[in-house]
């Protein structure tokens, strides 16, 4: 029976993981997964999750099954965090669902398409995050792409991105990054998000933001103004948001699917067709993840313990990528100060897959074959030998 089961590849990202683990080189640079590391290569836990998981060990009583939608605290919490003081917020026209991680927000926004909008599709920029393909793709969801970088990958090419939206159909769906593109770490602009937003409302397009970064660019306010401001147009679309990253919360998978939608009543419709693709895949979401999250986003102390935090993380990415460039420059002149352009943890460095397989065997430097570097990587003791 599972003999004709067909060999397939090992992921690409955690495949090299393994390969950096067992690498006995004591000087060896791990720049592959997309995980904070701080100064010291470590992935630490926020002080105000240590904080609010202590509160809910005082407290918690019970680890009876969450419901479909998951923690109601969390959903509306989530909610606020990504729509702020919009009128979609302020009038209930959203429908906020708990998932595993924001892989899982992806995921059920796949079955949605699959299920409601089979003649639709959806166009992908590439280079995209790997799994964004296998997860559309598994669910039988048309897909279309155009190219996200110029030919060199040291640019944004929106002019593929403007020529896709020319060529789509009324209905199809785009995918699109919120902040801190992955792999690229290239943003939209405001006004190209505004000639965005006219196609969205002409071709009634359904946008799906991939927001994993929120307060990892700027701030936590001006990382979602593509969803605010479309918010505000009073166009509809999903959000497939997580909080591995802003909360440091990996292991626990905490993510949110969120559909915007013209009012109440069509969000409320939405939501329950959403739980009931839920109920066949997973049934509910676990607690642990969510409590914490709404634990920190309910208490005004611990919010801003979070705040200041999360100024840190961002504030050291910023700096290393800063570093890495100007220890770039003294060596190679000023042929990376493109990467000056790019935000978050990422970035693409236009490297060769020759080169990196030549970084990787020659060096026990780790990164994708892409040329894609996370930036958090890098620090005070590795950066000269990295250059």
């Amino acid at each position: 029976m599972f003999e004709s089961i067909p060999k397939v590849p090992p992921d690409p990202i955690f495949s090299l993981v393994d390969r950096f683990r067992a690498d006995p080189n004591p000087d060896k640079i791990n720049l592959t997964v997309g995980v904070y590391q701080n100064e010291q290569s470590q992935t630490p836990v926020m002080r105000c999750v240590k904080q609010a998981e202590e509160r809910l060990l005082e407290q918690e009583n019970t680890k009876n099954y969450l419901g479909i939608g998951g923690l109601e605290a969390f959903d509306r919490a989530t909610a606020a965090l990504l729509l702020g003081e919009t009128q979609a917020f302020e009038n209930n026209c959203y429908t906020c669902i708990q998932t595993p991680g924001g892989t899982g927000a992806l995921r059920i926004a796949a079955e949605y398409l699959d299920k409601l909008r089979p003649s639709a599709k959806l166009w992908i920029g590439l280079p995209t995050w790997a799994n964004h393909m296998n997860i559309f793709s598994q669910a039988n969801v048309q897909i279309s792409h155009y190219d996200y970088l110029d030919k060199s990958k040291t640019a944004l090419n929106f002019e593929s991105l403007v020529e896709a939206l020319d060529e789509s159909t009324e209905g199809d769906a785009f995918l699109f990054h919120t902040c801190c593109h992955n792999p690229s770490g290239f943003d939209l602009a405001v006004d190209q998000w505004e000639i965005i937003f006219g196609f969205v409302r002409e071709r009634n397009l359904l946008p799906i933001f991939d927001c994993a970064y929120q307060g990892f660019r700027e701030s936590l306010e001006t990382d979602v103004f593509p969803l605010r401001r479309m918010a505000e147009l009073g166009s509809e679309f999903l959000i497939c948001s997580s909080n591995s990253k802003n909360f440091g919360l990996y292991a626990e998978r905490v993510g949110a699917l969120t559909g915007v939608c013209k009012d109440a009543a069509a969000a409320d419709k939405l939501g329950a067709y959403l739980k009931s693709l839920i109920r066949a895949i997973y049934s509910n979401p676990p607690k642990h993840g969510a409590g914490i999250v709404a634990t920190v986003l309910d208490d005004p102390g611990l919010r801003e313990s979070w705040h200041a935090e999360l100024e840190e993380v961002r504030n050291r990415i910023g700096s290393m990528r800063r570093l890495l460039v100007d220890k770039l420059s003294q060596q190679l002149g000023d042929q990376f100060n493109f990467m000056l352009q790019q935000n978050g943890m990422f970035s693409f460095t236009g490297l060769t897959p020759a080169e990196v397989d030549q970084l990787r065997e020659e060096h026990s430097i780790y990164m994708l074959r892409s040329g894609r570097v996370n930036v958090a990587g890098v620090n005070q003791d590795n950066v000269d030998r990295l250059c």
